[in-house]
């Protein structure tokens, strides 16, 4: 069965017609807002999920590694890039179970799934840190070591 022009336009055009405004108690009217809103989702996470309060401590080390070890502005690039990846999957894991703790008050397996492929992406994206981290500190650290 093969759809119409028609039909396929519609498809992709169907959710940029939906106006938030409509669907949402809380839309910010101005950027000052979404700003503090932005903030208070970040001060949330460090007071309340302790894998953010740790991210913070190793992000911060990090960075003071790679200024001593004084690696180049593309590393540092790399490095501000690969750190970011894994706070925004933390930050969308938090947002990922706190919308199914709402869906879903009691337990249900689809829940389950839900929470547990948002923390496999900050599985993943801490596993690519790791990675990343080796490969642009290593060399110059086992350097200045003397190794």
């Amino acid at each position: 069965m093969t759809s119409s022009p028609k039909r396929v336009i519609d498809a992709l055009t169907s959710t940029m017609k939906i106006n938030p405004d409509e669907y949402s108690m809380n839309t910010s009217p101005n950027r000052v807002q979404s700003l503090g809103y932005a903030l208070a989702g970040w001060l949330y996470m460090l007071r309340y999920q302790k894998n953010t309060r740790i991210m913070a401590v190793a992000s911060v080390g990090i960075m003071a590694l790679a200024l001593w070890l004084q690696i180049d502005f593309t590393g540092l690039a790399v490095l501000i890039a690969t750190i970011t990846l894994v706070w925004m999957a933390e930050f969308l894991n938090a947002a990922v179970e706190a919308v199914v703790n709402l869906a879903s008050p009691d337990y249900h397996p689809m829940a389950k799934v839900a929470k547990d492929v948002a923390a496999a992406a900050v599985l993943l994206g801490v596993v690519a840190s790791v990675l990343v981290g080796v490969l642009v500190l290593g060399p110059p650290l086992l350097s200045r070591l003397g190794l």
